[in-house]
């Protein structure tokens, strides 16, 4: 499984976002990532709730990287679609994405997400977000990523 965590925290830790956010991966296994995110106010909306742009960015990167455990070697990911449900305020002094894969494909993976926000230690979560989305396979060469001029 070691090769397995060092290609998806490889990919993880250049991904600008989740660094600015202070996201963290939090588990990786064949098919399911986590990515832990703790609460910011740099974070929130107008009411203080953690921001659904945050939300979502961080339940699509952990859908991302559960598919690309199934990805061939080679092979990249990129978000071709998701429907995400916001269910409650995300209200919490930190948050939990989980990515499952439910169908890998050749070039389509299917993945299901949820988001879980956790009020204070020794308190129960709350599923405050569901996503479902659809990965594409890329080849690596041909997805690279183009440094600004």
């Amino acid at each position: 499984m070691g090769d397995l965590h060092q290609r998806i925290a490889g990919s993880f830790s250049a991904q600008g976002m989740m660094t600015t956010m202070g996201a963290r991966l939090a588990l990786v296994s064949d098919g399911e990532v986590h990515i832990e995110l703790p609460f910011s106010s740099t974070l929130s909306q107008q009411n203080g709730f953690l921001h659904a742009g945050a939300t979502t960015s961080i339940v699509d990167s952990a859908c991302g990287y559960a598919a690309l455990t199934k990805a061939p070697p080679g092979f990249d990911v990129v978000t071709a679609e998701f429907k995400l449900n916001l269910m409650r305020p995300a209200v919490g002094q930190r948050f939990l994405a989980i990515g499952r894969v439910v169908s890998a494909g050749r070039f389509l993976t299917v993945c299901t997400g949820e988001v879980r926000a956790f009020p204070d230690a020794g308190e129960a979560f709350k599923v405050v977000a569901l996503m479902q989305a659809t990965i594409a396979s890329v080849n690596a060469e041909a997805g690279s990523r183009q440094k600004p001029a």
